[in-house]
């Protein structure tokens, strides 16, 4: 699978450092549009679908911010500037973190040929595991319909589970809405209503045939990754068009939202444009959807405020300790953006996989959600729900000492021990992701992850990068020398 905007992503990180202050202060803005005008636009309805035609260089579109929208997406989407962007909206405050939803610009706008369909398939909040999806039941959904699914079992995480307990942990780790990757296995084989797959081979439910996907779990992480490649590409910027299994280039509709385009990516990993043109259309996937689930317009959230601020963190070890920041930027979870964690390994004799003494500290104060296999999620809103509010994710955390779930700690508590645990690793350490409403935040850009005053900035690739404090810069390594080591002092 071809990463997405991987190759534009220096230009995007030049954009987005000079903002990364925004996240100290609340950012005051202009008199704000009424409740009323944040409906996203254009419609969803087929016949409100707007024609777009080309136009001259430069001008002038009207645009409202959707939930979670930046100056450097918006900037992207019409193939222009956030310095032009500025200048046509001079009430713009210096420093912007998300625009508020509704928020009306006047873009200058360049014209780009090969724009995809206007159609809106589903809101954010049905794309992100978040707050619409709380009260789920994963196990009576699946159980109680005819379909196949629910007699079905994979090998996930180095254990068998049911299907339901696939679905389930897929969803949570790549934090993507389970009615989202039901209704793609129904759309794709009629997993929940055929007894035998239908459309789709057995071993490929959702259409994409790889060995190396092969299997209910394989070809929900394929899946997962898709929707998150699209959906973060989208909203950070990075994602400009999506090539279609056939070779063919389609460029989102620059007024698109990142739910829509997360869909759209998912469909383009398998079908050439007639195929694509019908599934993500208003006939195709989203009349699977709103058979199992309803209108997903009925249950859309901003699932991101105006003005988000990141609450003030510490270091992820104990104080008065040497770390190295072996890790920048790199993908949240599995290998699909956004980049979104980091890396620290604890000081070690030796390097590789070892077991450590060092701890893996608590950085603010909460309730830890989901402890197991290796993860650890600290809630920190204590309402004891992984989708809503502020959530950390810790992963790599050792077995042995690890803190249990339903436990309230406060800032600078131990929660475990540092590892290789889980997944992939060539040292011991702790990787660390931060998530709102569900949503994964990037570690650089306007939002920069920042602990123990200690703000992310992107590198030139995943897992390079750096950490600025005042005048000191620290660079990422999965090396131990004194360039990229970290004493955590206390004020």
């Amino acid at each position: 699978m071809k990463p997405l905007g991987r190759d534009i992503m220096a230009g995007a990180i030049l954009l987005a450092l000079a903002l990364w202050i925004a996240a100290c202060a609340p950012v005051p803005w202009p008199e704000a549009p009424t409740p009323a005008a944040t409906v996203l636009l254009p419609e969803s309805s087929p016949s409100a679908l707007p024609a777009r035609s080309p136009f001259p260089p430069g001008t002038l579109l009207e645009y409202r911010a959707q939930s979670g929208d930046t100056l450097e997406a918006i900037a992207s989407h019409f193939n222009t500037t956030v310095q032009e962007i500025r200048a046509a909206n001079p009430d713009l405050p210096a420093a912007v973190t998300t625009l508020p939803a509704g928020y009306p610009l006047q873009v200058p706008a360049y014209y780009l040929p090969l724009r995809g369909t206007p159609f809106k398939i589903l809101p954010d909040s049905e794309a992100v595991y978040g707050p619409t999806a709380v009260d789920l039941d994963l196990e009576t959904e699946i159980r109680s319909r005819p379909g196949f699914l629910s007699e079905t079992e994979s090998f996930a995480y180095r254990k068998q589970r049911k299907a339901w307990e696939v679905v389930e942990v897929v969803a949570l780790n790549y934090s993507v809405n389970p009615r989202l990757l039901l209704a793609l296995l129904e759309h794709q084989s009629r997993a929940l209503s055929a007894p035998e797959p239908q459309g789709a081979e057995p071993g490929y439910l959702m259409g994409y045939k790889d060995p190396r996907y092969r299997g209910l779990f394989w070809q929900l992480v394929w899946a997962a990754e898709r929707i998150n490649d699209g959906y973060y590409g989208w909203r950070t910027g990075e994602l400009r068009d999506l090539e279609l299994a056939d070779g063919l280039i389609v460029r989102p509709d620059s007024w698109q939202n990142a739910g829509t385009v997360a869909v759209q990516n998912f469909f383009a990993g398998l079908y050439g444009k007639q195929d694509f043109e019908q599934a993500v259309g208003p006939e195709g996937f989203i009349q699977t959807y709103r058979q199992l689930w309803g209108e997903p317009f009925d249950r859309e959230i901003a699932l991101i405020p105006a003005s988000l601020q990141q609450p003030e963190l510490s270091l992820p070890f104990m104080p008065n300790r040497i770390w190295d920041f072996s890790g920048g930027p790199h993908s949240a979870w599995g290998q699909s953006l956004p980049l979104g964690a980091l890396d620290f390994a604890p000081p070690a004799a030796e390097s590789g996989c070892v077991e450590s003494e060092e701890w893996v500290t608590a950085p603010a104060d909460g309730v830890i959600v989901r402890s197991g296999e290796a993860i650890v999620v600290l809630d920190l809103d204590g309402d004891g729900r992984e989708q809503t509010g502020w959530v950390l994710f810790f992963f790599h955390v050792g077995s042995e000492g690890m803190v249990a779930a339903g436990t309230r700690v406060q800032r600078g508590d131990l929660i475990g021990h540092p590892s290789c645990e889980g997944g992939r690793a060539t040292g011991t350490h702790v990787h660390v992701a931060r998530k709102y409403n569900g949503e994964w935040i990037p570690a650089g850009g306007p939002l920069a992850f920042e602990l123990g005053g200690w703000v992310a900035a992107y590198g030139e690739a995943p897992y390079e990068g750096t950490l600025t404090k005042g005048s000191k810069v620290v660079p990422a390594c999965p090396c131990s020398r004194r360039e990229n080591q970290i004493l955590y002092t206390l004020p």
